[in-house]
């Protein structure tokens, strides 16, 4: 099981807590540098982590984009990326602006689930 959220993370809407709890498991669980979660607009949740094939590479978050897109989301609410980078990448933020549109949050918490910003796709 993994540790307890943060203070910041405390403040959090419980389906935001979810979503970063249900990046950093999948990070974890697949040895991976980064772990996303995204939350469509009916509230179904769908997690990745990053793909690294010798013909194909994704992050964490476009992989999980990829996943609502052919699940059938027509938008997202709420996006989480775990990671040690310091901001969502920009390719990231594109994905959540392609199907989410430009105001869709994008959580960044770092390996321990601690949230560290909220930047609008």
């Amino acid at each position: 099981m993994l540790g307890a959220m943060s203070d910041a993370a405390a403040g959090l809407d419980p389906e935001d807590k979810k979503i970063v709890t249900l990046a950093r498991s999948a990070r974890a669980r697949n040895g991976v540098p980064e772990g996303a979660a995204v939350r469509d607009e009916t509230g179904r949740t769908y997690v990745a982590g990053t793909v690294a094939l010798e013909s194909l590479r994704l992050t964490a978050l476009q992989t999980a984009v990829a996943m609502a897109v052919a699940s059938g989301a027509k938008g997202l609410e709420a996006a989480a990326v775990v990671t040690a980078a310091d901001a969502p990448a920009e390719a990231d933020l594109a994905a959540v602006r392609d199907l989410g549109g430009a105001g869709t949050p994008v959580l960044l918490a770092g390996p321990d689930g601690t949230v560290v910003s909220t930047t609008p796709a």
